[in-house]
């Protein structure tokens, strides 16, 4: 049907542009947040590409999602504008008739973002947490740069070298800032050090230089050593039970339902459901006045996938905190977003509104009076 086609065309068309456009928003910001994480020290500067994929790849149902409801809405919008709508329904079809076509086309976006958010979303996140594990599991002694102040694993150290050697194994100038656990301080400085392995555990030696304390009173004391040796600890990986529970896949939440678990389960499922509803939001509710401005129904767009991913975010918040359950939460957020739009729909294909509701009780009302 000529009908059919020409939605089915003009949505693929903007959700193509839709789509390339938010990819690059979410891409660059996305890009800043990871070079941020690198210069703090919690990506390896040569994984930011790796890094950056899997983030992308993560995000991908919610910008799938939100590509899908601005194509409907502006296809939609710029139909009733050009007064296109007017002629179809002038040649016999209907509101309810837009829906059949708009499904049509939506059900594979609908199909990949489910997909993606049950499989994907955990698999990104999995593989950015043990990226970032490796990384932050080196020793400290992996972690200096020449020319680089490079804080430690823990946080508890500052280093800075001022060159090594090829191997790495010495270096010259070295300083070390470190904080103790009761709040004192030292700095301890040197003219050169080495590596060397005592007892299986990795040491700084440190040559010719002085070390300055200071005690959580404020109590300084400075000494000068000769040789000085400092034990770099290295870190332990993480283990994959000890990662997120955003990284875990989706059957593990089913076969451990703790309030948690449902919680993180509820929002991949919500995720899909939204973007269901999205599509009968667009239908049902966009309308364009030729004299208003081009802005109205996106800023409605806008608003409305803000409001509604907050409220998935609320939900499960509260499920994870025992306050909902799964179920109900899942029927109260998007069973009253279904039915909402449903009859909305509705109300707009019977050309039903509350203006013309209260014009009826108006007309209604003197004739119920002549009656008695």
């Amino acid at each position: 049907m000529l009908f059919h086609s020409s939605i089915r065309r003009e949505l693929a068309r903007s959700f193509g542009a839709t789509l390339v456009i938010l990819f690059t928003i979410v891409l660059t910001m996305l890009l800043i947040r990871t070079l941020g994480l690198a210069s703090k020290g919690s990506v390896n500067p040569e994984e930011i590409m790796l890094v950056l994929g899997y983030t992308v790849l993560g995000r991908m149902p919610t910008i799938l999602t939100l590509a899908l409801f601005i194509a409907i809405v502006s296809t939609l919008s710029r139909m009733y504008r050009d007064s296109e709508m007017v002629i179809w329904f002038s040649s016999g079809s209907s509101l309810g008739g837009v829906l059949q076509p708009v499904m049509r086309f939506s059900w594979p976006v609908l199909i990949v973002i489910t997909l993606m958010v049950l499989f994907v979303w955990p698999w990104s996140n999995q593989q950015t947490d043990e990226l970032r594990d490796r990384f932050e599991a080196r020793g400290d002694l992996e972690r200096i740069a020449p020319g680089e102040f490079q804080e430690s694993s823990g946080g508890r150290r500052v280093f800075f070298i001022d060159r090594d050697t090829a191997e790495g194994t010495e270096g010259r100038n070295i300083f070390i800032s470190t904080l103790e656990d009761d709040g004192s301080e030292n700095v301890t400085s040197a003219r050169s050090g080495r590596i060397e392995t005592i007892g299986g555990r990795p040491f700084l030696i440190l040559s010719n230089g002085q070390r300055l304390d200071i005690s959580n009173t404020g109590e300084l004391k400075v000494s000068e050593f000769e040789e000085y040796a400092a034990q770099i600890g290295v870190a332990r990986i993480s283990s994959r039970n000890e990662h997120a529970r955003k990284a875990r896949p989706s059957w593990e939440l089913v076969k451990e339902p703790t309030m948690e678990n449902q919680g993180e389960l509820g929002w991949r499922i919500g995720v899909a459901l939204t973007a269901f509803n999205f599509v009968l939001i667009g239908v049902a509710t966009t309308v364009s006045n030729p004299r208003a401005g081009r802005g109205g129904n996106l800023f409605f767009t806008l608003f409305a996938f803000i409001v509604y991913f907050n409220f998935l975010n609320v939900g499960q918040r509260w499920v994870g905190s025992g306050m909902l359950g799964l179920g109900s939460m899942l029927f109260l957020l998007h069973g009253t977003v279904f039915l909402l739009a449903i009859g909305w729909l509705l109300a707009r294909h019977h050309n039903v509104s509350l203006w013309s509701l209260a014009r009826i009780g108006q007309n209604e009302k003197p004739q119920g009076q002549a009656g008695t």
